[in-house]
């Protein structure tokens, strides 16, 4: 693949309201320096490297052959890396995720765990519900290590408790996302994590032509998620894209603890 051109580069940057050469040239003068990286080689030969780079095992092989038979979409075994790297980073003892499937995502974070962490999963078909079931199960977790909830997660989220987990997996209806972004910070202690999956959506956030409504609500979720002072916002180029944000803890800012 070729090197993006300028012309090319610019879209981008528009498409994420990234900062335009005359702004970089401002944040170059006032001191701060960075190297703008070329994009060199096969970005698809990387990508599936990356994927590729931990296996996963029969259990989660055979989570995805359901998710297959019953239309879901389960995270990409990248995206499934970086979630129970997080949850491990975390020391997770609860972790809420809506959107169960076929509970592949749900044993990538149940991996990251501490030994007696729980999983709340909330979906709204119950068949996704019975299936991660079987899939926990299979995968050795006690029954008491999942909460499995069905039913509609903006009527199910108001009724967890405030500040009371370390990680929030949002991973469903994308017109929604806005209004998880809330509820996920209401649910999340001070310095939890929030991720979303699909935050780039095949490609289409990053084009500004695009603009069908799931594009349009995920790319003003990525903006809102950058703007909002009580987060600190991340976003990774992993699987179809992890929008992550850790709330902060007071106190703390991006240049470390404020003065005694």
């Amino acid at each position: 693949m070729r090197p993006p051109d300028r012309r090319t580069l610019r879209v981008r940057r528009r498409a994420l309201g990234s900062p335009s050469p005359s702004d970089s040239s401002a944040r170059l003068r006032a001191g701060t320096t960075y190297r703008r990286s070329v994009i060199t080689g096969s970005l698809q030969t990387t990508w599936d490297y990356t994927q590729a780079y931990l296996d996963e095992d029969d259990v989660l092989a055979q989570a995805r052959r359901k998710a297959d038979e019953v239309g879901c979409v389960p995270v990409q075994p990248g995206t499934g890396a970086t979630l129970r790297f997080l949850a491990a980073v975390l020391d997770a003892r609860s972790v809420v995720e809506v959107g169960t499937g076929t509970g592949v995502s749900g044993v990538w974070l149940l991996r990251g765990m501490r030994d007696d962490g729980v999983l709340t999963t909330v979906d709204v078909e119950a068949e996704h519900t019975r299936l991660a079931r079987e899939t926990f199960a299979q995968a050795g977790f006690a029954a008491p290590r999942t909460r499995l909830i069905t039913g509609r997660a903006l009527d199910v989220l108001p009724r967890l408790t405030d500040a009371a987990y370390d990680l929030v997996l949002v991973d469903a209806a994308k017109e929604e996302y806005s209004a998880y972004l809330d509820e996920a910070l209401r649910l999340l202690r001070p310095g939890g994590v929030v991720v979303f999956d699909n935050a780039l959506w095949g490609d289409k956030v990053a084009d500004p032509a695009q603009r069908d409504p799931v594009t349009v609500a995920i790319r003003e979720l990525v903006r809102t998620v950058r703007a909002d002072d009580r987060v600190v916002p991340l976003l990774l180029p992993v699987g179809d894209g992890l929008l992550c944000a850790q709330k902060r803890v007071a106190g703390v800012d991006d240049h470390g603890p404020a003065p005694s």
